[in-house]
């Protein structure tokens, strides 16, 4: 393995729009945009305590994975308008790269998606995913896909999902390693080291992955950190409404709500936050917010 530093920014690969594959990926990108009008989890879940709620993506993440491939095979007519890809289906291993890859028998893979689901609800408030793949691993028409859920019923009910982000899975791969070399402000190597022989659509036992001289704490492939790659989407997921309140406000008040907080802690960290905030209110609300938290505080004590 060689290490490399790639001192450009990458850019998407260049398509050519007359190739079938090209037409393929376009409606494969629009298939995925409509799955929030189409996905369907029946399994509703309830009686989770709400300090448990951020563990619920290790319960229900692989299900919600498995149900977004089976309603891209439910929407063959957005991908496959024309009936080019007759036979084809899209088909999921969690041990493969790309692990949702468009596939018929004896015939080449015609295209791959890397698929991460994201609880909404997450603690980190943005995907948890590491994405490690070497950039010569990923077919040019290759895509990686996130797409964030949350229960309809905010903390119980039946999974939805929301507008997913799509890109180029190796342009993904190349600004992931572009950030960590040159953009990231961090001591120490940035080297990045890749398998000799990764090529697209590897088997399982086929060495895939890009290694960092140092990790820098396990953060080598946390895309969310490779700025601004999905700053947009995150910035957008987190402000749409469950149950008309911003999912970043729902997630702040599930950490304030920890197993180890008790109901001082959790007056007091309110308390803090409103008066972080007091400036922008009028002085007459903000005495009776601060006289409301105080008798709510009251209550909450044994």
């Amino acid at each position: 393995m060689s290490v490399s530093l790639v001192a450009h920014k990458p850019t998407r690969p260049a398509l050519d729009p007359s190739d079938k594959h090209t037409v393929l990926q376009k409606n494969v990108k629009n298939a995925l945009l409509a799955l929030p009008g189409y996905f369907e989890f029946n399994n509703p879940i309830s009686g989770v305590n709400a300090t448990d709620l951020f563990n619920l993506n290790s319960l229900l993440g692989a299900g919600i994975e498995v149900e977004v491939v089976r309603t891209l095979n439910r929407l063959r007519e957005v991908w496959d308008p024309d009936d080019t890809w007759a036979g084809y289906r899209f088909e999921r291993s969690s041990q493969a790269f790309p692990d949702v890859r468009l596939v018929r028998p004896d015939e080449p893979i015609a295209i791959g998606v890397e698929l991460k689901g994201w609880w909404l609800l997450s603690k980190e408030g943005v995907p948890s995913m590491r994405y490690q793949v070497a950039p010569a691993a990923c077919a040019p028409h290759d895509l990686i896909c996130v797409v964030p859920w949350h229960l309809n019923n905010a903390v119980a009910g039946v999974a939805a999902v929301s507008e997913p982000w799509i890109e180029s899975a190796r342009y993904a791969a190349e600004y992931r390693d572009y950030w960590w070399q040159y953009v990231r402000s961090a001591k120490g190597k940035s080297g990045i080291s890749y398998p000799p022989d990764a090529h697209p659509y590897p088997k399982k036992a086929d060495l895939v992955v890009a290694n960092p001289e140092e990790d820098g704490g396990g953060n080598f492939g946390r895309l969310p950190r490779s700025k601004p790659l999905m700053d947009e989407f995150i910035e957008r997921s987190m402000a749409q409404e469950i149950l008309g309140i911003p999912v970043a406000d729902w997630v702040a008040f599930l950490k304030l709500h920890s197993d180890t907080s008790s109901p001082e802690d959790i007056s007091a960290a309110l308390e803090t936050q409103l008066e972080s905030r007091i400036g922008a209110v009028a002085p007459e609300a903000a005495e009776k917010l601060l006289s409301l938290l105080e008798e709510i505080g009251t209550l909450l004590r044994p």
